[in-house]
Parts: C-alpha cells; sequence; structure tokens
C-alpha cells in the first residue's frame, strides 16, 4: 500500500503529444518467449485467506538506536503505523507509540533518550513533529501547528537542534525550518519564492553550525545541493544550478571533504556519484545505465553505499574512497533498499554492521543486520508469521508493446495451472505515474494468484528506472502509449497459454487508479472487470481541488488546463467512461488530498446514471493509501469478492 505514498517521484516539463519507440536506456533485455512461462505443480497449495496475508505487517522505515544495540522501526502490527523498538541481539520487540495516525521518518537523538518523528492526522498529510523517551512513553507533539505540515527531521549531533521541511497547508512550496529542542522555538532558514520548489534537510555538519540540504522541484527531475548557515540562513550552492540534477544522499564525509550524490548524465541515467567539496569536482562511481542511488558513508568516512536498480531488484554497493574501487555486497536476493531518500543500508554507529530493509515477491519485509567481517546477514525482526513456501513466486519478463517499445514487467504465476487458455488475469497499473513496480512483496496480486490468476504489473513508459527517455514518454500521452504498454501485458498473458482472452481484469492505485479507468473507457471490449483504488477521472477538477503543490506535478505532466484544455479533455478517463462495459469498483479514503474523494464521485455519478455495473467504499479517516489495517483487508477482500463475482465467472 505505501508505494502509493510516494506516487511523486521523477518526471519533467515537456511535450509529447504522440508517443515513440523508447529503445534506448538500460541495458538490452532479452524479450521472454511467453511459451516459457510455467506453472508450477505444487501440491498442497491453494487460496491463501487474505486474512493469513495480514500476518504480515507493513513498514516505512527503520533506524539504529544511538548506542547501536537496537533498531527503531516504524511498523503496522498492531494495526497502526506506530514505532517499535526490536533489540539487534534478539528478544521481544516493545511499542514505543500508541496513536491511531500513521508515524515515521523517526530519528534516535545522539544521547540515546529520545525519538524524533513525524505523524499525520486522518490521513490528510498535515504532519507535526513529536517526541518520545527512547524507553516508550507519552508523545510530546513538538511543533503542533495546525496550517502547516513538518516533515522529515534531521538531528544534530550536539541534541540541539531539528531541523525539517516545512509546508503551509494552503501553499505548495516547501521551506527549511529549524527548532531549538530546549526552546522549542522554531524559524525558517529559506523563503522559497517558486512554487514548483522544495526544500529537504539532509543532515548538520559535526558542529552544528551547518546545515547540508537539498533543493529540488516538486517533480525531482531538476536539483542542487546546498550548504545553509543555521545562525543566518544564508545559502552556498554545492554542485550546478538547478537545472541539473543532484541531490545529497547523506551527511559528508568523516573528514569532511566529500558528499555523496545521485546525479544524472548527459544520456539520462541516473546514477550514483561523490563530490569532491576541494576541487569541485564529481566522481561517478561504477557507470552503467541501470539507475543508482549515493547513501550513507560509514563513520570512519573509508566507505560510501550505494544502490543499483537492476530491472527492479537492487544490488548495493560498497564503494571504497581510498581505492576508488566498488564492490557489490553478498545480501540476499530482491529489495534492499528503503524507498525514501537512500536512508538505508545504514551503518551502525560503530561502523560494523549494516542494517537493511529486505523483501522479494515471495519474502514478506524484516529488517535484516549484515555483519561486514564475517560477510553474513540475518533477520532482526519478525515482522511476519505467515508461512511462504506455497505462496506464488514472481519473475520479471519483457515483452515489447505495440511500437516495438520493449517493456519490463512483473510477472505472478499460480501453482497447479493447465495451459488450456481458461485461467483468468489481472493487469495492475503501478501509481505515479513516475514510478515503478519493483519485484517486493505485495498482497494484493498474491491473493489473486494463489488463487488463480495469472497477475502482471508492467512498468510502461513514464516509468521511473529506466532512463530519463523513458520516463518522458508518455508526457502529455496519459492514457496513450502508456495504456497501449499496459494492453500489451495482457496480450502477453494470453500468449503464455494459460489465459482466457475474455477473462482479463484490471486494478491498481492512484496513477494505476487512473489507468485502471482509462483502460475500461478507451479498451472497453479489452476487460471483463476492474476496481479502482482512489484513481483520477478529471484532470481538471483535479487541478482545482488537489493539493497545491501537486499542481505544479500534474502541470508537468499535462500541461496548463487554460492553454492545454485540449490536452486536458484528450487524458481525463470522464471523457471515454460511458464505453464503459467492465463491471467497476471504487475504493477511495474519505481525507485524501491527493486524488480527493470528488473524484469517485464523479465516477460514480456518471456511471449510475448510464445505467451501468458499478459500486464504491469509502474509507473514513484515511488519506491517500489505507493507513489502518482493518481497512486495508477490507479493501483487498471487496477486490478479490470483485474478480470472484464478475471476472473469473465471466463467459
Amino acid at each position: 500500500m505505501t508505494r502509493w505514498l510516494t506516487a511523486i517521484a521523477l518526471g519533467l516539463l515537456t511535450s509529447a503529444a504522440t508517443a515513440v519507440p523508447v529503445l534506448q536506456g538500460p541495458p538490452p533485455r532479452a524479450i521472454t518467449d511467453p511459451h516459457s512461462i510455467d506453472s508450477p505443480r505444487v501440491a498442497g497449495t491453494g487460496a491463501v485467506a487474505i486474512a493469513d496475508l495480514f500476518k504480515t505487517a507493513e513498514s516505512l522505515s527503520a533506524v539504529w538506536s544511538a548506542d547501536g544495540s537496537a533498531i527503531i522501526y516504524s511498523s503496522d502490527q498492531s494495526g497502526r503505523l506506530n514505532l517499535w523498538r526490536q533489540p539487534v541481539a534478539g528478544g521481544a520487540p516493545m511499542q514505543l507509540t500508541h496513536a491511531e495516525d500513521r508515524q515515521w521518518f523517526q530519528q534516535a537523538t545522539a544521547d540515546g533518550r529520545a525519538i524524533v518523528f513525524q505523524s499525520d492526522r486522518g490521513g490528510r498529510e498535515i504532519y507535526d513533529l513529536y517526541m518520545v523517551p527512547a524507553g516508550g512513553g507519552e508523545a510530546v507533539n513538538l511543533t503542533a501547528t495546525e496550517e502547516a505540515s513538518e516533515t522529515f527531521p534531521v538531528l544534530s549531533r550536539d541534541g540541539k537542534w531539528v531541523a525539517y521541511s516545512s509546508r503551509p497547508r494552503t501553499e505548495p512550496a516547501t521551506d527549511l525550518g529549524v527548532m531549538e529542542l530546549a526552546t522549542r522555538q522554531m524559524r525558517l532558514l529559506t523563503h522559497e519564492r517558486s512554487p514548483s520548489m522544495m526544500w529537504i534537510p539532509v543532515a548538520f555538519s559535526a558542529d552544528g553550525r551547518t546545515l547540508l540540504a537539498n533543493r529540488t522541484d516538486i517533480m525531482r527531475a531538476h536539483g542542487a545541493v546546498y550548504r545553509i548557515d543555521v545562525a543566518s540562513g544564508a545559502a552556498t550552492r554545492l554542485t550546478a544550478d538547478e537545472a541539473g540534477a543532484y541531490s545529497a544522499a547523506s551527511d559528508w564525509s568523516a573528514d569532511g571533504r566529500w558528499i555523496g550524490l545521485t546525479t544524472e548524465t548527459a544520456a539520462g541515467d541516473r546514477q550514483a556519484a561523490i563530490l569532491d567539496l576541494r576541487s569541485g569536482a564529481v566522481h561517478l562511481l561504477k557507470p552503467d545505465h541501470w539507475e543508482q542511488s549515493a547513501g550513507r558513508f560509514s563513520p570512519d568516512g573509508r566507505t560510501l553505499l550505494a544502490t543499483s536498480n537492476v530491472d527492479g531488484r537492487d544490488t548495493v554497493l560498497a564503494y571504497d574512497l581510498a581505492k576508488r574501487s566498488v564492490e557489490p555486497l553478498p545480501l540476499p536476493p530482491g529489495l534492499n533498499a528503503d524507498a525514501y531518500f537512500g536512508a538505508m543500508p545504514s551503518f551502525s554507529p560503530d561502523g560494523r554492521q549494516l542494517l537493511f530493509p529486505h523483501q522479494s515477491g515471495a519474502e514478506p519485509l524484516e529488517y535484516w543486520v549484515y555483519d561486514r567481517a564475517s560477510r553474513q546477514s540475518h533477520p532482526v525482526t519478525r515482522l511476519a508469521t505467515l508461512a511462504t513456501p506455497g505462496l506464488p513466486r514472481t519473475q520479471v519478463v519483457h515483452y515489447r508493446s505495440h511500437d516495438g517499445t520493449v517493456i519490463s514487467a512483473v510477472l505472478w504465476v499460480p501453482a497447479n495451472l493447465d495451459r488450456n487458455g481458461r485461467a483468468p488475469g489481472v493487469v495492475f497499473p503501478h501509481g505515479g505515474p513516475t514510478g515503478q513496480t519493483k519485484d517486493g512483496f505485495d498482497l494484493i496480486p498474491i491473493a489473486l494468484a494463489s488463487r488463480g490468476y495469472l497477475v502482471i504489473a508492467p512498468n510502461p513508459r513514464g516509468s521511473t528506472g529506466y532512463g530519463r527517455a523513458f520516463m518522458l514518454a508518455n508526457q502529455r500521452d496519459l492514457g496513450g502509449g502508456d495504456l497501449e504498454d499496459e494492453i500489451a501485458g495482457a496480450d502477453f498473458m494470453v500468449a503464455t497459454g494459460y489465459v482466457d482472452p475474455k477473462r482479463i481484469g484490471i486494478t491498481g492505485g492512484s496513477y494505476g487508479g487512473f489507468m485502471t479507468l482509462m483502460a475500461v473507457g478507451k479498451a472497453a471490449d479489452r476487460w471483463a472487470a476492474a476496481v479502482d483504488w482512489f484513481g483520477i477521472v478529471n484532470w481538471v477538477s483535479m487541478y482545482e481541488r488537489g493539493s497545491p503543490q501537486l499542481r505544479h506535478y500534474q502541470a508537468g505532466l499535462i500541461g496548463d488546463p487554460v492553454t492545454d484544455k485540449d490536452v486536458y479533455t484528450r487524458v481525463s478517463p470522464l471523457t471515454y467512461l460511458g464505453q464503459t462495459r467492465a463491471p467497476l469498483l471504487v475504493l477511495q479514503g474519505e481525507n485524501d488530498i491527493r486524488v480527493p474523494k470528488e473524484e469517485s464521485e464523479q465516477i460514480v455519478d456518471f456511471l449510475s446514471r448510464q445505467g451501468k455495473v458499478v459500486d464504491v467504499h469509502y474509507y473514513p479517516e484515511e488519506g491517500h493509501g489505507f493507513a489502518k489495517r482493518e481497512n486495508q483487508r477490507d479493501a483487498i477482500e471487496r477486490t478479490v469478492a470483485w474478480f470472484e463475482r464478475y471476472l473469473k465467472a465471466a463467459p
């Protein structure tokens, strides 16, 4: 579910009313023969109960305790995303906070006495910063601002300051703020004038006088790294201007000479790099065409971590600053980095261990520790009690779209299917559109695949992870070439010989919900049933009612609602919804600021007046993506029941 919380990723203002083949970018990928896809024969497998799937817990972030003896992580194992403490040596976890709202991006104070974190309000994405004793207890609201959101807290090493991003509720731009913890006095360090720009703190210098920060546009396609004087707010740019794409990944190296960077090459490849503050030179760590992100320095400053996203799976790299050499770390295959600002893998305070999140298509998320001396790793949490041997496995496949563009996709294949063309299939588009489906643990396709559905999750043009040209290929063409890429994924499932072309459904959330709505309108004869999770139906109303910050993201995708009115009409599912044949279920959070409730109301009102089969369920006190476990479970149960009724039983 949390992948929809990070739908704002990379993008850029551009034009391209007609999509063209995008065959460049990452290394060439071999096209998958559909008949090479096999349904394994496994005794004793069957439909996994939805309740059993929720024997897994979700988590958003984890950090080391100040002394390295424990990790502090967010988890919904109690039903809500609260903070927990887990000793690394073993033992039972302890719940530190008890609240109804989503809590994450926690930071431990240097003295080990407290944890600072951010907490939402009913899914409205108006965050405050809180502090709780490291041993648990009453959490204190540090900021308590009704009309502003404070996020991404960063603590100074002396425990005097906390820096954060600050955005007024009704404004798009984000500034840097600092609070003196002793007095709780807050002040802004920046006064951003551009509505499309935002500031994100990275780290304080050792003496606490200077703050490292990123200034980036809402689409994170342009950006620069700055050094900010905490006393005066004076800003010094450390990288090229914002026309480039630079972001700092962590604090300075121990000697203060180096900064880890993520940058973009002239070919449009995101790469991990290192900046020499003495010379200003930027050096790429291991140049290639796969998307990379720089990570954390070791405490001794000798090693910089980086992550390479190879077709939706992670390789973690260790860069030796003295030798200028890169070594892949022997971590388990799958996803081994967090989705938020390169915070993990992270070094323990003594530098001997690494903390990283691990999951794969058939392995639920757990936090692991890697020992640098023995080169061995093991899990330290037990967020899941679900037995996984019988779960459907995933594989990454490649196929050509209608115009020859190569598309990567994650495929879930049920066990014990006969290759007789009778199985149902579901296309599972991701959010964004500047996002990527990776080979991770996802309850929705697992629930469906265990019930006999093939599920394919394409990464169509507009996705991240495959270079800038690919990411830009759907601009001003939303629901055009990218929809064709999704349809080609449905064709791939049929070509395996397992799937009935008359028993194909589609479901997704956020932009995946938009794609679901566009699909059942523009290609009405392709779908037997559909489930829309908080999808966009009308870009004009989205611009009028959505978050002020997201208006600039939307403008980057499709232009201005007045001067580009024809584009808004052409790319809005409402234009085509009257052609819908597939029964449609709509699921929506009442407090969603990214895709407001009015979008779903328009869908239901329009289809009801047309006499179409449509149903809707609204979740109170939920925003963009459902945070409460009972609502997550209910939404999956409704999705599965809808497909069982209208898709599996379809003629």
